[in-house]
């Protein structure tokens, strides 16, 4: 058995590519378009070859309400380099961080369709740092 992807229901595929490529830095690597069932998937791969694991987006067409949120998806996570500059990048971008690192090992972040995104300090955490240390978090994640 080898695992192959987590699927989002997006609202705005345009919105959401931005966050997931744009900021995030994962890139596109096939899109289906169904005229017939009124979607299109897009698969997201990270910038790693040996990472094998895929983010399907899922947009319909024809969606006018925004998906409900269930706290109960969980969430999609990325082991990342250097968690700081990754979360200040992303705060510059405009995205808040919901849970700051302030362990210097986690943070969670929400994408535009609300989808919790837990980031992870690859190897050892980082030492506390300011202002993360001291920051709270704010909301739900």
């Amino acid at each position: 058995m080898r695992y192959l992807h987590t699927m989002l229901r997006v609202q705005d595929l345009d919105a959401a590519l931005d966050f997931f490529v744009g900021k995030l830095g994962l890139r596109e690597v096939r899109r289906r378009e169904s005229e017939r069932g009124r979607f299109t998937l897009v698969f997201l791969e990270t910038p790693d070859p040996d990472d094998p694991a895929q983010l399907e987006l899922t947009y319909n067409w024809d969606q006018a309400e925004p998906y409900s949120v269930g706290r109960n998806f969980g969430h999609v996570a990325f082991e990342v380099e250097d968690i700081y500059a990754l979360c200040a990048e992303l705060q510059a971008q405009g995205v808040r961080i919901l849970r700051p690192p302030r362990d210097g090992r986690m943070a969670f972040v929400r994408s535009p369709d609300q989808c919790s995104v837990e980031l992870l300090q690859r190897g050892e955490p980082l030492p506390p740092k300011e202002p993360w240390a001291s920051m709270p978090s704010e909301g739900e994640w």
